[in-house]
């Protein structure tokens, strides 16, 4: 049963906006004081996953009073998009509103909507058959201008598009972006309607995946914000950089098992950072754009393979410009002892592969992570930092030692 709130909608309008700006506990934390009722209210004007992540912060026996002031509908659609994976379209949808059969003449179907849009906004009748599987979508339009007595089956689109309920959203997006739709019908696997989304709030949602990209590729948590406290953005940050600490582990042991080296060759030093933050930067290239190309769905059409070896070409040519200029630059720098030629081979060498090295590893890692079941943007520059220090740094010393020692 809902009870009406006792705040004012301009209240509950700043209150909305003021949580939308934090993590799920910040929010949390925000209604703690609240009436349930207030709670209840603003989760209401939410996204649907949005509201669900707020209401599991809160303990288990305020979260029950929070949901008796929920009206029933929107209980059994929240409880309906939580059994939907995160990030899928169930997760966004809300209950079908307007639906009727194909049999129904116009002026029943007009009817039915005169009581259905005082609790909805409603943009076109869907028509179901018996078994609740869309056969039809009609528009307004078309129902002003048809006769009272003509039924919804003569009047609708047939076989409409529909998006799945357990899609990911970044391919729902794919599909919806050259239809532009207020509003899309959500089926399931046996083609039932179980749901609407509206568009805005499905760009909504991908906007919001997109921003939280960047920050998930250095290990940072969607859940946080600028407002996060910094005890929780800690514990969101922390065991991913514990993870690049022992991966720069494995970078400086490559460096540890050439310690003879360095220490016969002093001028590779200078050139150990100029050769792992070159390859890096290639490698973040190749990243970004793989992973962008996951996201616009173009990884379908060329195949990984062939992604692969574009970033790899690219590698090889990048790496012959700056490992001439590097080169030269080694040998200027050594010009005076009597291997300088050599280095600079060395380094020139070096580069190439390390570059060609780094442009396969950041198409190869979002790629893998994907076929592993993760997600391709989840600390994905710390793994290919760690793959480029290695290959760059065991490279230059492992020719270093195999060709001047």
């Amino acid at each position: 049963m809902s009870v009406d709130s006792p705040t004012d909608p301009a209240r509950l309008h700043a209150l909305e906006r003021e949580i939308a700006r934090g993590s799920a506990q910040t929010a949390c934390a925000k209604l703690a004081d609240e009436p349930d009722a207030v709670v209840a209210e603003v989760l209401g004007r939410m996204l649907p996953p949005h509201a669900l992540r707020i209401l599991d912060q809160f303990r288990e026996p305020r979260r029950a009073a929070v949901l008796a002031q929920v009206p029933e509908s929107r209980r059994r659609q929240w409880e309906i998009n939580a059994s939907h994976p995160d990030q899928s379209v169930g997760h966004l949808m809300v209950l079908p509103v307007g639906v009727f059969p194909p049999e129904m003449c116009i002026r029943d179907a007009i009817e039915g909507l005169r009581e259905a849009v005082k609790t909805a906004f409603i943009s076109y009748i869907h028509v179901t058959d018996a078994e609740d599987r869309l056969i039809g979508v009609v528009v307004m339009r078309e129902m002003l201008l048809s006769e009272p007595d003509q039924t919804l089956a003569d009047i609708m689109i047939p076989k409409p598009f529909a998006l799945q309920a357990d899609a990911p959203v970044a391919d729902a997006m794919r599909e919806a972006v050259q239809r532009h739709f207020p509003v899309y019908p959500v089926c399931d696997a046996g083609g039932r309607l179980v749901g609407l989304v509206r568009g805005e709030d499905l760009f909504q949602q991908r906007v919001f995946q997109l921003v939280v990209q960047a920050g998930s590729m250095v290990g940072v948590e969607n859940e946080e914000r600028l407002a996060t406290p910094w005890p929780r953005a800690l514990r969101l940050r922390n065991p991913w950089l514990l993870v690049n600490l022992l991966t720069a582990f494995a970078a400086g042991a490559v460096v540890g098992i050439f310690e003879e080296t360095i220490g016969k060759l002093v001028t590779l030093a200078a050139f150990l950072p100029i050769l792992a933050g070159q390859s890096g930067n290639t490698g973040c290239q190749a990243l970004a754009v793989t992973l962008r190309g996951m996201t616009l769905g173009e990884l379908a059409v060329q195949r990984p393979f062939a992604v692969v070896a574009k970033e790899a070409a690219l590698g090889l040519l990048n790496g012959v410009v700056v490992g001439a200029l590097a080169g030269a630059a080694m040998y200027l720098f050594a010009r005076n002892e009597s291997n300088a030629l050599g280095l600079a081979g060395i380094v020139f060498v070096a580069m190439v592969g390390s570059c060609v090295a780094s442009g396969i590893s950041g198409a190869l890692v979002p790629i893998g992570l994907k076929r592993l079941g993760a997600d391709p943007a989840t600390a994905s520059s710390i793994f290919l930092t760690t793959a480029t220090d290695i290959v760059s740094m065991g490279l230059l010393l492992g020719l270093a030692t195999f060709f001047l020692l």
